[in-house]
């Protein structure tokens, strides 16, 4: 009998632990869309709700904020006491707040609502990659994470086509509220079949365990710490913003001399040992910086589309379809050849992207009066297939050797990383897109200098990458 099975219920054969699977990647897919399907709303957003800047800042980041704030008490939670009350729980929040923010009749409203509703994201996601760990084991994980990978790629790639649709379909005054409302029924249903499916009992432990208070505040407070004033850089004016960056670290390290002490009275609420699992120290330092470079890309293409160019929301979303398209063939293909390559495997898809990224900028500058959707449309294509390989088989890596019962904290943890690296990178980079735009009223040069800021980001990925690379070669 192999490890997964013995972590998972007796009932869990090869079939129903594929359909648990697939209840989670449609979760999944769920809350991580909404990550991205709101940049193209806001236009809508504006004219239906009266949003002032700063309160469609909140709607944007606010929702990241609250994800990054609970991933790792919630993967906790769920390698302690089961991942299908976590994961029922996440998903019943997330439907209704998704409703209450289709609802909302002020901006006030909304923010709040999208702040629930990230928490409840926060929930679900690491019960997903955690009952990976549970159910399969060792090299058959790499197909699971696959799916998982092209689930990630494809719904933040995707996110503003599917934008485009619902608004153009519901009008340009309340086509923001299908965004929210589309959740609704899919929720339903994945709370139906997720308490159906997904197993319960915890793995290798006693559901009773001490709470770790303290871990959980300092956690969160570093966090917060980190990403306020990069999610309120357009708001908060003035350098001073920027102390809150030092603070949360200095609180970060409070947080890991912590858990180390708590360490010897019972399980923390994140083990860091786990950082001295190099496979996991990497992995995680990878996912940071490629999510700092990756998710900016969407948030500068559809302002440059939308709001430079004058391009609406549908054909915004329809430009980015290529790279949604290469992610997901991609990520199929890489979860399936990811324990033959190994991370050369990662690094070639590092390469891609960063070579695709180039090329994009490169087609704007030398046919600057031709139609951006075509002329971008083979380098985002090549982008996204090395995305593809990058984020499930880098996933696949990085958990590899994490034990069963640490998944969900473990996975936690990687996710919290990207959450920081996506709200660093889109501070950095939509900085520099801003400052272009102001300086030389120049939409299409600020977009290109912010690409390839997104590209230097990359690159340093695939700088680690290589670190790990030479370390597997380098001789005992």
């Amino acid at each position: 009998m192999t490890d997964a099975a013995r972590a998972a219920p007796e009932s869990y054969d090869g079939r129903r632990r594929w359909q648990a699977l697939g209840v989670g990647l449609v979760a999944a897919f769920m809350t991580l869309l909404d990550i991205s399907i709101v940049n193209v709303a806001i236009p809508s957003l504006d004219r239906g709700l009266d949003a002032s800047p700063a309160d469609l800042q909140w709607v944007l980041s606010g929702y990241a904020l609250a994800f990054g704030l609970v991933l790792v008490p919630a993967g906790r939670f769920g390698d302690v006491h089961g991942r299908r009350n976590a994961f029922v729980f996440g998903i019943a929040l997330f439907t209704a707040t998704s409703a209450v923010a289709g609802l909302a009749q002020s901006a006030t409203w909304l923010v709040l609502a999208r702040l629930l509703q990230g928490a409840a994201a926060g929930v679900v996601n690491p019960q997903v990659t955690g009952m990976i760990q549970q159910l399969f084991q060792g090299p058959e994980r790499a197909r699971p994470f696959g799916l998982l990978g092209a689930t990630i790629g494809i719904s933040t790639a995707i996110g503003p086509l599917l934008g485009g649709v619902l608004i153009a379909a519901g009008g340009p005054e309340h086509g923001w509220r299908w965004v929210f409302f589309v959740n609704v029924p899919v929720g339903i249903l994945a709370m139906v079949l997720g308490w159906r499916l997904i197993p319960h009992r915890p793995v290798g432990q006693t559901a009773h365990r001490r709470a770790d208070p303290v871990g959980v505040l300092l956690l969160g407070v570093g966090v917060t710490l980190l990403l306020l004033p990069m999610v309120q850089r357009e708001q908060w004016h003035g350098p001073a913003k920027w102390l809150l960056l030092p603070a949360g670290l200095i609180t970060l390290v409070g947080f890991t001399l912590w858990e180390r002490r708590y360490a010897r009275q019972g399980p923390p609420l994140f083990d860091v040992g786990l950082f001295r699992v190099q496979s996991y120290a990497l992995g995680a330092l990878i996912a940071l910086s490629y999510f700092g470079g990756f998710t900016a890309i969407f948030f500068i293409f559809t302002l440059y589309l939308q709001t430079g160019l004058g391009y609406s929301a549908l054909v915004a979303g329809l430009a980015i379809t290529p790279f949604a398209l290469g992610s997901a063939v991609a990520s199929a293909i890489g979860g399936r050849i990811v324990n033959r390559f190994g991370r050369p495997l990662v690094a070639t898809g590092l390469l891609a992207v960063v070579v695709g990224l180039g090329l994009v900028a490169l087609a704007i500058e030398v046919a600057p009066h031709a139609p951006v959707p075509w002329v971008t449309a083979a380098p985002l294509l090549l982008a996204g297939i090395g995305s593809g390989l990058v984020i499930a088989p880098n996933q696949t890596l990085t958990l590899s050797e994490v034990p069963v019962p640490q998944a969900g904290s473990g996975a936690g943890m990687l996710q919290t990383g990207q959450r920081i690296g996506s709200a660093a990178g889109i501070a950095a980079v939509g900085a520099v897109f801003f400052s272009t735009v102001g300086s030389d009223n120049d939409w299409s040069k600020a977009f290109e200098r912010s690409l390839l800021v997104s590209a230097g980001i990359i690159a340093l990925a695939l700088l680690v990458a290589f670190v790990d690379i030479f370390r597997h070669r380098r001789p005992a």
